[in-house]
């Protein structure tokens, strides 16, 4: 082992130091950075950090060199050189065979040739680039160095890619015969710099085509908008923020008859129909504020005085006080649609009155037979009875119908309350199971926490009982129905409106019957619609589920497949507030004679007045009757002095039962109020929060009640 192997070796693993290399020069804790590392004879290898570790790693014993110690003063000094230098440098000793040293900058040039290339022959460290390099070699060795910019060099792959570049030069040493001792080399690889330099021209060249190509596609659609400017029939235009537009186009002339320049110098809104102004000027200001505007419809004049209705889009433009309008001529498309629907509406009001004469007819055959026959003289009581039983049923089921009408229509005056639906349920369970039959299995599916709902409880029962039937007969009476409650969820988007704000209670009703074809399903809801033989049904059930959900604030959720049966989904508002417990009792009392109290009956519908008074002086009380609410309040005068209640109706001409109501709570707190209602838009609106309504037709017992609920309450605030 030589002197220089025995030193390295202090230095640690020599071997597993090369492999790793180094890209940088960064020598500041290396020990061979000071002279003072190294034995005086080897000092010329200061400073070249982990090549001189290779250096002093290679036996020299057989080597044509020898060992280091020994080399010529012109091979250390040369070599002291390229080790210390910071670019990446060769020296290549010798003049036959060239013997390879190198510094570290060089070392990534390597690859895996690093741990075995100092002191290599030059031939065998670039065996792949030999027949490259000796051409030029010998042209230095001639005195003719020349410099390569990024030459070409074809390598094998031991180190990376085969095809790459280098810049480099060669230049002889001459030793002091002026022989030539080696060769210097400096050389550094591009091949990175080339490759990019090459994507780079590729993609300039791309972009150029594709720039050329854009400029032709550029022309290709402005040649096209322009068309599409100078032939559509929609009015396209550019406008102003202040309401001034600055460019149309021909189709503003071609509907309207204003010309480009009456057009131009004009306020756009001095042609949009004054009805529509402000909705105008509110679209402006979206515009104004950055928004875009879709589907905005407004009336436009025509220059022969006629309108047009357009329905416009309109979009600013970002960074100017501009917007670009597209009004698209919706004149004859609307009057198409409302003859339409006023066709459909014709025919919808066509078949409801139709079902609502039939079933009318039906009562009204009822009643008149059994009138007709209480006028007989030789009646028998029994027989009587029996007529004036059918006479009383009849007029029950005449109200049910109405009800059902009002319910579809959602005219229905409810009485809301909060309520448990899993208590409700259960009250009606034995309803329920008693009306779908033996051979139709109900299952419940509950949730643990309570769900509470504000509704009319018995228009809220009735539902549940109308779906519940419907289900029955689509199962042909025998199958499964499963009845499942949910809280808190969100009610979907139904029938083309959008989804429900807020929490909702779901009731669904899923049932193993037929299923409900995709046809019919568009139609349900109808009153009077029905796919049920003669008989078996009125066609209203749904309806007044369809009208009770809608008027409560929710909707109802139909789906079905034919031959998998349907589901139909109740959707009313979660209420948060406390359960009152249980719901208003329905069955009636006998009635409380009136004992001479006064009563001020306000009916403007003469028969109904008549039979109301008539009907209150037979229960006990004295009344007096007017037939407006303004008449009321000059009878009443300013402290209502000798009446003891008032009895209204609520739509009235001039001011309704409501308004009356309110005025004598203010005025007259201590008078009660009854209010009574066949239909009332006013009360399906409003509620009756805070008001004692009895529904018509009303029974002798149900005002009674009415009256002394209200009078004791009346009496308790006193």
């Amino acid at each position: 082992m030589s002197l220089t192997i025995g030193f390295a070796k202090e230095f640690g693993d020599l071997e597993s130091v090369a492999r790793e290399g180094s890209s940088a020069r960064d020598m500041t804790d290396d020990p061979f950075t000071e002279q003072s590392a190294l034995p005086r004879h080897l000092r010329f290898l200061a400073g070249g950090g982990q090549a001189t570790r290779l250096i002093l790693k290679r036996d020299w014993s057989d080597h044509p060199l020898g060992e280091p110690a020994g080399w010529s003063e012109a091979l250390k000094a040369t070599l002291s050189t390229v080790l210390n230098s910071p670019e990446s440098m060769i020296l290549a000793w010798g003049r036959d065979e060239l013997t390879f040293f190198f510094n570290e900058t060089y070392f990534p040039l390597l690859g895996p040739r690093l741990v075995w290339a100092m002191g290599a022959p030059f031939r065998e460290v670039w065996a792949d680039a030999w027949e490259q390099a000796e051409p030029i070699i010998q042209e230095a060795f001639a005195g003719r160095s020349q410099r390569f910019t990024d030459l070409p060099w074809k390598l094998s792959t031991d180190r990376g890619q085969a095809d790459t570049w280098f810049t480099f030069s060669y230049s002889r040493i001459l030793d002091a015969e002026g022989e030539i001792a080696g060769l210097f080399i400096f050389t550094n690889e591009t091949t990175a710099r080339v490759q990019a330099d090459a994507a780079l021209k590729r993609s300039q060249a791309e972009l150029g085509a594709l720039n050329e190509t854009l400029e032709q596609r550029v022309q290709a659609r402005t040649a096209e908008r322009d068309r599409v400017w100078q032939l559509t029939n929609d009015l396209m235009a550019t406008a102003r923020l202040d309401g001034y537009l600055t460019h149309v186009n021909p189709a503003w002339t071609r509907l309207l008859g204003w010309s480009e320049e009456e057009l131009l110098t004009r306020p756009f809104i001095t042609i949009v129909d004054s009805a529509d102004h402000a909705e105008t000027a509110n679209v402006v200001a979206r515009l104004a504020a950055g928004g875009l505007v879709t589907d905005f419809v407004d009336r436009v004049l025509a220059k022969d005085g006629s309108k047009r209705t357009i329905m416009w889009t309109a979009v600013p433009e970002i960074g100017s006080d501009l917007f670009h309008i597209v009004g698209r001529d919706m004149t004859e498309q609307y009057a198409v649609e409302d003859a339409l629907r006023q066709s459909q509406k014709l025919e919808a009001i066509g078949q409801l009155t139709g079902g609502v004469a039939h079933d009318f007819n039906n009562l009204l055959t009822v009643i008149r037979g059994s009138v007709d026959l209480l006028r007989r003289d030789n009646i028998a009581p029994d027989k009587r009875q029996r007529y004036l039983d059918a006479i009383g049923d009849t007029a029950d089921r005449a109200s049910k119908l109405t009800g059902q009408l009002l319910a579809f229509a959602r005219r229905q005056t409810l009485e809301p309350e909060v309520i448990e639906v899993e208590q409700r349920l259960d009250a009606i369970s034995d309803m329920l199971d008693s009306i779908t039959g033996a051979q139709v299995a109900i299952q419940y599916e509950m949730p643990e926490e309570e769900c509470r709902i504000r509704a009319d409880v018995s228009q809220f029962e009735t539902a549940l009982v109308n779906l519940a039937v419907n289900a029955r007969d689509a199962m042909d009476g025998k199958g499964t129905l499963t009845i499942r409650l949910r809280c808190g969820s969100r009610m979907p988007a139904i029938r083309g409106h959008g989804p429900g704000a807020g929490e909702f209670v779901a009731v669904s009703l899923s049932d193993t019957g037929i299923g409900i074809p995709a046809d019919v399903l568009e139609r349900i809801f109808e009153p009077f619609f029905t796919t049920k033989e003669v008989g078996k049904g009125t066609g209203l059930g749904l309806s007044q589920v369809f009208g009770f959900a809608k008027q409560s604030g929710g909707d109802v959720d139909v789906h079905s497949v034919p031959g998998e049966g349907a589901t139909f989904t109740l959707y009313l508002p979660q209420a948060h507030a406390v359960w009152t417990g249980e719901p208003r009792p329905t069955t009636e009392a006998e009635p409380v004679d009136g004992a001479g109290r006064c009563v001020l009956v306000v009916e403007d519908n003469i028969s109904v007045g008549q039979f109301a008074t008539q009907l209150l002086e037979d229960l006990g009380y004295r009344t007096r009757w007017v037939t407006s609410a303004e008449e009321a309040l000059e009878q009443l005068g300013d402290d209502g002095d000798g009446y003891d209640i008032v009895f209204s109706d609520v739509v009235m001409p001039g001011m309704g039962g409501i308004e009356l109501a309110k005025r004598l709570a203010r005025d007259l707190p201590a008078l009660p109020v009854v209010l009574a209602s066949g239909y009332s838009h006013v009360l399906a609106e409003q509620g009756v929060e805070g008001l004692e309504l009895i529904r018509k037709p009303y029974s002798a017992t149900q005002l009674s009640t009415a009256f002394q609920r209200r009078m004791t309450a009346a009496a308790t605030r006193g």
